[in-house]
């Protein structure tokens, strides 16, 4: 019944310095560059329309400042969820993938190859991280069935949400984009989420956002 089911627009914040170095972010607080900046306020003004009930975010402030800029042109405040943060990547943080790969090579391989139980030092597996970036989604969207909501996260979160919409397992190479400040639009109901659109980036025109594949919030293909 449409009462119960809730829109869920799902985005990645905009650009930083380390997306443009090729570095892992994870926990790491970094904030928007300018190029950020400018793709989180386009991002408002395409969605400043939209009939948006909440605006939730990660807390870190990458995701956050994206998350204002969409709020205060919807004319809601951003709330806060520690819950939709990147994966937590430990000791990794700060690195690109060849300090990784030469510090760690067979962590790195298991890495690539998108190993669930695998772990950086001091992070979390993928199967926990995707457990729990699931787990927040759906907590929310059930909390405001029949409307619409909007979740500001990070490119590894927005892989778990494409991956539970279509039924594709952590192992699957990754094909689709994940780019930053790109729409993306889920739909929740009580059996879980599914697709209706993704990577729509045409607010930003011909300077679109980096695909999270290339920044190192999750390992190539």
């Amino acid at each position: 019944m449409l009462q119960d089911i809730t829109r869920v627009l799902v985005i990645r914040h905009g650009e930083t310095a380390w997306n443009r170095l090729s570095r892992i972010q994870g926990h790491t607080d970094i904030p928007l560059n300018d190029k950020g900046r400018w793709q989180a306020d386009r991002l408002g003004a395409a969605l400043a329309d939209e009939p948006l009930t909440a605006v939730y975010s990660s807390d870190l402030q990458r995701a956050h400042e994206t998350a204002e800029a969409l709020a205060r042109a919807c004319g809601v405040a951003v709330r806060p969820d520690a819950q939709l943060r990147e994966r937590h990547f430990g000791e990794m943080e700060g690195l690109t993938h060849d300090e990784i790969a030469a510090r760690w090579p067979e962590g790195a391989r298991r890495w690539r190859a998108r190993d669930p139980e695998f772990g950086p030092p001091g992070g979390e597996t993928l199967q926990d991280f995707y457990a729990r970036c699931i787990g927040a989604a759906s907590r929310l969207a059930k909390a405001h069935p029949g409307q619409t909501i909007a979740l500001v996260a990070h490119g590894g979160v927005l892989d778990c949400f494409y991956r539970a919409a279509n039924g594709l397992s952590l192992s699957v190479p990754r094909s689709w984009v994940v780019a930053n400040a790109s729409i993306n639009r889920l739909l929740y109901t009580p059996q879980g989420f599914t697709l209706l659109s993704w990577a729509d980036d045409r607010h930003l025109q011909d300077d679109g956002g980096l695909d999270e594949a290339t920044d190192g919030i999750v390992a190539p293909a």
